[in-house]
């Protein structure tokens, strides 16, 4: 007897159908499980056996075959569980009723509870473009699955709680998704607790209003990573559309809070220096999101960079450009998001004194131009502002003056991304540090000092291609801050500024 359970699968971030076929039939009794499945596909016939036992029916001693198709997709996971266990008592008429629009994913214990598995945003929405009405997933996944509209979302504890919803006996309650968001985050440090530092502060707002990178350099103890941990408090806020992006990577990745739908909050990744170009970027021999990916809408933030592998920096040279990462293996090609905000910390040599005005630098120049040629020139010419966080002093860091708040700078902030949103309706440009160089002239128009002083710079500085669109960018951004249309020459030398410290620490050793 034939039986078939839909069921879904996924691809990178994507879901896509998958029909679960389960054939009884006469001869020796055997499992042949086919349509390329991974290892832990292969071994759900061993849990379902146990889940069909313990449930209190009988296991079919024949010939099974089950089919996942389409055939020629690899399948991945524990997700194909449910569906196998409710083909199988199908197939062999312990199970009679019509399961056509329905669609099953979640792991069995032996014992037949319903086990959380990874991935269910993005195999929800697959499911409702598919034509299924109801969705059943595993408890723990329910809120997740459950912001999908148009699709009727089941999560029962167990097998015996979903044979009873079938029967009648104990119907299950739909769940119904949030009507506001869980908070799924400790609340974030604010830029009040920052003391001094108002040139990096104010570097700090035009990178979150324009979504562009940034480069701190200075001493230790100077307040580098304390100004990036607290970036994500003046972020804009998130879009629906963002949320649900952000949400499904961290679905397919396993990092989504147990119980959570969308995502509330920008990410913030800080991978330690030790990390392999594969964990920064992503890959393994099953693909997954890497740490551009994971901290896709939100900050990447890399502390004490030069400590960083080479081969592990220059794999964000195309997350940085294209916004995107694309992983190729023998069986075909996986494309990541990682539209992110790279923010790096370093110190200005060795010992970290490069510059400081009291305490001498002990390195040799051959120890400091080795540390700080670690980071290559196409790297750096990707970093838009390029800022130093000098030492702060002690009657700044002892005065009960109290420093502006990340609620205030939010608001510039958010200000700014309106104008933008304004500015780029309809063309899927969400920032000014996405601006494609073919509508920097539209969307930057110089005024005539501007121009002269952009010209002049680009001489002096000896300026490539890309740091001049880079440079135009972030003083799109400063304008935008000032409620100004045209870029003004103060908007193009502030920006200019930002572009200069390179020339400070790689050209003077």
């Amino acid at each position: 007897m034939l039986a078939t359970i839909g069921t879904l699968g996924l691809r990178g971030i994507d879901g896509f159908k998958v029909t679960a076929e389960a054939d009884i039939s006469q001869g020796l009794p055997s499992f042949e499980l086919v349509g390329l499945p991974d290892a832990s596909v292969r071994e759900s016939r061993d849990r379902v056996r146990s889940a069909i036992k313990n449930a209190g029916f009988t296991y079919p001693v024949s010939r099974i075959t089950v089919n996942l198709a389409p055939a020629d997709v690899k399948k991945e996971g524990p997700v194909y569980d449910l569906p196998l266990f409710l083909a199988l008592l199908s197939a062999s008429g312990q199970l009679r009723m019509d399961l056509s629009d329905k669609a099953f994913i979640g792991e069995l214990s032996l014992s037949g509870a319903i086990r959380p598995v990874r991935g269910v945003l993005p195999m929800a929405i697959a499911a409702k473009n598919a034509g299924f009405k109801e969705l059943y997933v595993p408890k723990e996944n329910a809120e997740e699955a459950a912001v999908v509209e148009g699709l009727t979302v089941f999560a029962p504890p167990d097998v015996t709680a979903l044979l009873n919803h079938f029967c009648g006996t104990s119907p299950l309650t739909p769940v119904l998704p949030q009507s506001e968001p869980k908070a799924d985050h400790l609340p974030l440090p604010d830029f009040s607790e920052v003391m001094g530092q108002e040139a990096a502060r104010r570097a700090m707002e035009i990178a979150a209003a324009g979504g562009h990178n940034v480069l701190l350099i200075g001493p230790p103890g100077s307040g580098k990573s304390m100004l990036a941990k607290r970036l994500p408090s003046i972020l804009p806020d998130l879009s629906t559309e963002e949320a649900l992006e952000i949400t499904k990577i961290h679905s397919v990745a396993g990092t989504l809070p147990g119980g959570s739908g969308l995502l509330s909050h920008r990410p913030f990744r800080s991978p330690h220096h030790n990390i392999s170009p594969q964990g920064l970027a992503g890959g393994g021999i099953v693909p997954h999101p890497g740490e551009v990916s994971l901290a896709h809408g939100g900050v990447l933030f890399l502390d004490e960079l030069p400590e960083f592998s080479r081969q592990a920096m220059e794999c964000l040279r195309q997350p940085l450009e294209d916004g995107k990462v694309t992983i190729s293996r023998v069986s075909g090609s996986l494309t990541y998001p990682s539209r992110m905000m790279l923010v790096a910390a370093m110190n200005p040599c060795p010992c970290g004194y490069f510059g400081h005005p009291t305490r001498p630098c002990t390195c040799s120049a051959s120890a400091a131009g080795r540390y700080m040629n670690k980071i290559s020139g196409p790297l750096l010419d990707r970093i838009d502002l390029h800022i130093e966080v000098p030492p702060v002093k002690f009657d700044r860091l002892a005065s009960p003056e109290k420093a502006e708040s990340s609620e205030d700078i939010r608001r510039r902030v958010n200000a700014a991304r309106a104008r933008q949103r304004t500015r780029f309706a309809g063309t899927g440009i969400t920032s000014n540090a996405e601006i494609p160089p073919g509508k920097l002239k539209e969307m930057c128009p110089l005024s005539e000092e501007a121009q002269t002083l952009l010209k002049n710079a680009f001489d002096r500085l000896g300026l490539s291609a890309r740091a001049y669109d880079r440079l135009l960018k972030v003083a799109r951004t400063i304008a935008d801050l000032a409620g100004c249309d045209e870029l003004s020459a103060a908007h193009v030398a502030e920006a200019i500024q930002y572009r200069s410290l390179d020339r400070k620490y790689w050209q003077t050793r």
